[in-house]
């Protein structure tokens, strides 16, 4: 059962805060700002993606990261959360799949009939991958072989056919790919130092370049989400927050937009790639994800 929480706009309200600790993020959960609204508790957790399934299955936080795609599937599925319009976390992902040379070389266009490794089929830079493979490579995502090891975030998800689970018990990604179980894999920033390790995209940080050079904008991966609960009982502490994160958050080198004015390719993107895979039912323009998160912030 969730803690109490004061539900009159005079008393303070504790906030179950998720932020994973990340360097910019260090002084702010060591001393975070004093508020007459709100008193902050922060998640143990170091790696938010961690308490994910708590977030959207129980109700864990009322404020913090959460991925992307996890919140486009709470979106479809009807979850109680609203998405802010602020960037806690993103990255380039040409250089996150790469494959075990004892299989051969692999080129996007070769991973055909292979079977590759991915934490969840939904991970957010999992759907980014393959989106920017399908849409810029011509690779055929439904001839290759995902490997999966976790459940979604969301309960309600189904992997699609071509998805098998590790099997002979608990297994991870890296292990079996320098056993040669598989093929290759979606690694993120987990690219180990062993020679037989290749990127699948040859030159990732030129492609990567000029991806950005295309679209505008540069991947999402985790963003700032807080519980409607929450913005219909507090509306004041869910503006405060808001602000309070903006501050923190966009100090040094911010390079994503902030605002509901902003450029949102990204989601756009992230949106049709999640379709496309049949990891949401539906694409959602940037509007549609920022409308709950518009009437509380612009009241």
């Amino acid at each position: 059962m969730a803690p109490s929480k004061a539900n009159t706009a005079a008393a303070k309200f504790n906030v179950r805060f998720l932020l994973e600790d990340k360097p910019w993020a260090t002084e702010f959960k060591a001393h975070p700002p004093a508020s007459e609204l709100f008193d902050i508790a922060f998640d143990p957790a170091a790696v938010a993606s961690t308490r994910f399934k708590a977030f959207v299955r129980e109700g864990a936080h009322d404020f913090g990261e959460l991925a992307i795609v996890t919140f486009l599937q709470a979106k479809f599925y009807d979850k109680p959360f609203v998405l802010l319009p602020l960037v806690v976390s993103g990255n380039f992902h040409h250089k996150s799949v790469a494959y075990n040379t004892d299989a051969g070389e692999i080129t996007p266009t070769t991973m055909e009939g292979r079977k590759f490794g991915v934490r969840t089929y939904s991970q957010t830079t999992g759907v980014w991958v393959r989106g920017i493979l399908q849409n810029d490579y011509g690779t055929d995502l439904d001839k290759v072989t995902w490997v999966t090891y976790e459940d979604a975030h969301l309960a309600e998800h189904t992997d699609p056919p071509n998805c098998l689970r590790a099997p002979g018990g608990p297994k991870t990604l890296i292990p079996m790919l320098l056993n040669n179980e598989l093929d290759g894999g979606l690694l993120g920033g987990n690219m180990p130092d062993d020679p037989r390790l290749k990127r699948v995209i040859a030159d990732p940080a030129g492609d990567a370049e000029k991806w950005e050079q295309e679209h505008g904008c540069r991947p999402i991966n985790h963003m700032f989400v807080v519980t409607k609960e929450l913005c219909n009982s507090r509306p004041d502490v869910v503006r405060g927050m808001y602000d309070m994160m903006v501050k923190v958050r966009t100090k040094d080198n911010y390079p994503f937009p902030v605002g509901f004015d902003g450029n949102w390719e990204a989601l756009r993107l992230v949106s049709k790639y999640a379709y496309q895979q049949g990891v949401v039912g539906r694409e959602y323009a940037p509007e549609e994800l920022f409308a709950d998160a518009a009437r509380v912030l612009r009241a």
